[in-house]
């Protein structure tokens, strides 16, 4: 249980050592437990923070702030509650939000949302997380997704940035005959291994879903999206085994200077800044083909409905919004502004890598609200993945993949 054992929360006090957190906390009328998923190493620490300072004005109350893995929060979340010990607020992937409602997992907030408050967000950020009028979460992370290249090693193997998917595979061809160098860094396992696919197929001229509700990955866009992957790491483009590279992992082969392009959220450019500060990049649109098209995110700020201490968690998660917190939390983290007063300040008016992720904001498309959307996108994943590791051909892959997703619709 997030907060309940004596030495199992994030600010554990120690004195010759002996654990005793849980003995403080017994001293406070109101706990609140907090499960903050990790965006980087300044993660927690913002949140134990911002958590400090509101024990400040309300002595009476203990936030208990546990920082989990993305790689892990989907199953820490799911087990807590099977086991009925969920937490009070969570930070969740907006694309759970769904089933979460329909299971009745997730808070309505109207109630507790004034028109004041409301109206400090940006609006097109309600929408993800808004299920059948209701707002079952706020906004609590953004990004657009855009394409990263290291200028340095595009000029040493004479390739020129890209604006479409051909031009992509022939600045990889060219970066990928120097010794030690990647053209393209494919991620094959782990979290977001489906959006890397979602590029693809979307500026190809595909759809996840036909318009009458079924899948549509087994169908031309579909398939020659996952067959431009597939002929990438036939030919030695991308790094070795994708599937043995998680977002992490990639991220790291481009700080490190080993890759010449990579698909990525705004939060890699503060982590550049920070351990390869000689690097000279450049952000740029996803390559377009059929369309353009890219991938956007929110992720949730979701109040449990089995919470005992809702109205005692709502206060704090109103106090979290204040544009003090929400700067320093956009500005280091390397996400898009949710809040109108932090988008107007001037570092999101003028700083070119943050307008070059927005400017993808009007032809961005967002993972559906689905019932057993995380299902259907595993089976994806686990399409892909037999894809790139050479077990089945593309058009065999997304056409089970499509198969599985069809059975998924018709249970339901």
């Amino acid at each position: 249980m997030i907060g309940s054992t004596i030495c199992g929360t994030a600010r554990t006090l120690t004195m010759a050592g002996l654990c005793v957190t849980g003995l403080a906390a017994a001293a406070h009328a109101t706990d609140i437990n907090f499960v903050v998923s990790a965006y980087s190493q300044h993660t927690g620490p913002f949140f134990e923070a911002v958590a400090k300072d509101y024990e400040a004005l309300h002595p009476d109350v203990h936030i208990n702030v546990e920082v989990v893995s993305w790689e892990n929060l989907f199953q820490r979340l799911t087990t807590d509650i099977a086991g009925g010990t969920p937490p009070d607020i969570s930070i969740i992937g907006t694309r759970w939000l769904y089933d979460f409602t329909t299971q009745g997992i997730a808070e309505p907030l109207n109630n507790y949302i004034t028109p004041s408050f409301r109206s400090t967000f940006i609006p097109t950020f309600f929408a993800p997380s808004t299920v059948k009028g209701q707002i079952m979460g706020l906004p609590v992370a953004a990004s657009v997704r855009a394409m990263m290249v290291n200028l340095d090693v595009l000029k040493m193997a004479g390739a020129k940035a890209p604006t479409t998917w051909d031009e992509l595979y022939g600045a990889a061809q060219k970066v990928s005959t120097m010794k030690g160098y990647y053209g393209f860094a494919l991620q094959g396992t782990g979290i977001e291994t489906d959006a890397y696919y979602y590029y693809a197929l979307w500026n190809f001229g595909g759809n996840i879903f036909t318009t009458d509700g079924q899948s549509a990955l087994d169908q031309t866009p579909a398939i020659a999206a996952a067959s431009f992957y597939r002929r990438m790491i036939d030919n030695h483009l991308t790094q070795p085994t994708p599937t043995s590279y998680n977002q992490t992992d990639t991220f790291n082969l481009f700080k490190q200077g080993h890759v010449g392009m990579v698909f990525t959220f705004p939060m890699l450019i503060p982590q550049v800044k920070q351990e390869a500060p000689n690097m000279h990049y450049a952000v740029l649109p996803i390559p377009r083909d059929a369309t353009q098209a890219t991938y956007g995110v929110t992720d949730t700020l979701m109040l449990f409905h089995s919470s005992k201490v809702k109205q005692a968690a709502w206060k704090f998660i109103e106090f979290t919004y204040q544009d003090k917190y929400r700067e320093k939390f956009d500005e280091q983290e390397g996400f898009l502004p949710v809040t109108k007063d932090v988008a107007a300040l001037p570092y999101y008016q003028s700083n070119p890598d943050m307008k070059a992720f927005a400017a993808g904001l009007p032809y961005a498309k967002f993972a559906p609200l689905e019932a057993n959307w995380e299902q259907m996108a595993d089976s994806i994943v686990n399409n892909l993945q037999r894809i790139y590791l050479k077990e089945s051909t593309p058009q065999q892959g997304m056409t089970t993949a499509a198969k599985q997703i069809d059975q998924i619709i018709a249970q339901q």
